[in-house]
């Protein structure tokens, strides 16, 4: 009679209990463009973004028509449409489904802003070279980027945004961009 080796005797009751377990990951969706998510200037625009999943996309729809994915791995399946609103305000079900058959979903509101930010400044300083401009930035729906003579503050996005820089020469060129790619701009002097 032969005996089993000691060693499978002793894992036997540990091998039993290793099962693959069923997919069960849903698909995740992420907006990447525009910036503001569905906030845009015109009617017509391209959405992009990408659909996550450990085992892999196999499937993008929008609205229920299916869309293609773009080339690449299909764990980060990256996907754009183009928007048609025919008014004001729209809704986009964006869909993505695995090979298991998990669906995740992401509605994704639409609206059209034409209306630009706003910016004040509330202090000027000029010492020599040096330019100091303090102010506030804001939107109805959300103030993306504030810069300064071309260079980009470090902001929070929101519908207020309070800024500070320093720049040299004699006045400071101030641009605020929302959401939807807005832009006003104004030239801060004394």
């Amino acid at each position: 009679m032969r005996c089993a080796p000691l060693a499978l005797l002793l894992l036997a009751p540990l091998l039993g209990g290793c099962t693959r377990t069923a997919d069960t990951f849903k698909p995740r969706i992420v907006i990447t463009s525009p910036d503001g998510g569905g906030v845009s200037r015109a009617r017509s625009f391209t959405v992009k973004g990408y659909a996550l999943d450990d085992q892999g996309v196999t499937q993008l729809t929008v609205n229920g028509r299916s869309i293609p994915i773009q080339s690449g791995s299909r764990k980060i399946a990256n996907f754009q449409f183009q928007t048609q609103l025919a008014g004001g305000r729209g809704e986009y079900t964006i869909a993505a489904r695995d090979a298991a058959g998990n669906r995740g979903a992401l509605v994704l509101p639409i609206a059209v802003d034409g209306t630009p930010p706003t910016v004040k400044v509330t202090r000027f300083e000029r010492e020599r070279n040096v330019v100091r401009v303090t102010g506030v930035a804001t939107d109805n729906a959300r103030v993306t980027e504030v810069s300064v003579d071309g260079k980009r503050l470090n902001i929070t996005p929101g519908t207020r945004v309070d800024f500070y820089a320093e720049t040299s020469g004699v006045y400071a060129d101030i641009a605020v961009t929302d959401g939807a790619g807005n832009v006003t701009k104004l030239r801060a002097r004394r």
